[in-house]
């Protein structure tokens, strides 16, 4: 869903962010070995959202090369953001973020995983995604990224 959310908002959010946000994949810090299809309640929030997502999308597993590939790694809860510190080399740390401490007064939390609960928990992790997209292009307009 964050995949989607930033391809769809890249131009939106000005022409540096858009730049920066050249090239989006999302992937999972324990994926199965075998991609899976996007999660069919996942796909309705996005079409309610008219939001779409490649026909052809299938999940991934976060690959060693992909730290120095992107500019920027985005975790969705802390859990994740763990594993993805012990896979990532140190000079490269300072990719690493958790989407929410972008979105003021939601430093420090999880997107939860809607994955076992209700449809409706889709939408929220949706508008979550939102907000922290939105306040993570903030952050890269102000120059509060690290690239170094």
């Amino acid at each position: 869903m964050a995949e989607a959310v930033l391809k769809a908002r890249r131009e939106s959010l000005g022409a540096g962010v858009a730049a920066a946000f050249d090239r989006v994949q999302s992937a999972g810090a324990r994926a199965g070995p075998r991609g899976q299809p996007i999660d069919a309640r996942a796909l309705a929030a996005l079409q309610r959202a008219q939001l779409s997502v490649e026909k052809k999308w299938r999940s991934k597993r976060v690959q060693p090369e992909d730290f120095e590939r992107y500019e920027l790694i985005l975790a969705m809860e802390a859990d994740n953001l763990d594993v993805l510190r012990k896979l990532c080399p140190a000079p490269l740390q300072h990719k690493l973020h958790l989407l929410l401490d972008f979105v003021p007064g939601l430093e420090g939390q999880d997107v939860p995983d809607p994955y076992f609960g209700p449809a409706a928990g889709f939408d929220h992790v949706l508008g979550l995604i939102e907000r922290g997209v939105a306040g993570l292009a903030q952050a890269w307009r102000q120059g509060r990224l690290s690239k170094a």
